[in-house]
């Protein structure tokens, strides 16, 4: 069975059980088929539904969805990240705060966040700029500015660690 937290509030349980769907445990009259155009044709309780795949995250097992033009973000735990949850640990919660390194040689241009500072994934966090082409470098996950190793105006190397997050 699989857990599907769709847009971070509704919950469903669904599982295949010998040909049919269940979803939290009634029987839903769906049909899918991936259409050759890419295109996902939803049939479900007699309305017709056109999905598109806009984004998978295989690490984060998270999955974005076009469905008649609403974006819809479905995270999806398997068995065993349920068994994890229910035993304690959250291996997303677990997972270390990676440095962020230059992943080219260049200028600190600007620096857009400080020490102590919460950032979630996509954040700014400073501006490299590299072969005449500024470019934003993101925050990868949601984690707190743990400190700042260079200044801005100041010239880097590739994997030079420029910030650390906890």
């Amino acid at each position: 069975m699989l857990q599907l937290t769709i847009n971070n509030k509704n919950k469903y349980a669904v599982a295949e059980k010998d040909g049919e769907w269940h979803i939290n445990d009634t029987a839903a009259n769906l049909d899918v088929h991936v259409q050759p155009n890419g295109l996902i044709s939803v049939l479900m309780d007699n309305k017709s539904y056109t999905a598109t795949i806009e984004k998978i995250d295989t690490k984060t097992k998270e999955l974005t969805l076009k469905i008649d033009g609403q974006p819809y973000t479905i995270a999806i735990q398997e068995p065993i990240d349920q068994l994890l949850t229910s035993m304690g640990l959250d291996l997303k919660a677990m997972q270390k705060a990676e440095p962020v390194k230059a992943p080219m040689p260049g200028m600190v241009l600007k620096v857009l966040v400080e020490p102590g500072q919460q950032i979630n994934k996509g954040d700014g966090l400073l501006i490299l700029e590299a072969m005449k082409m500024e470019n934003v470098l993101k925050a990868t996950a949601p984690a707190t500015v743990k400190a700042i190793k260079i200044n801005e105006r100041t010239a880097v190397e590739k994997g030079t660690v420029l910030i650390e997050l906890e």
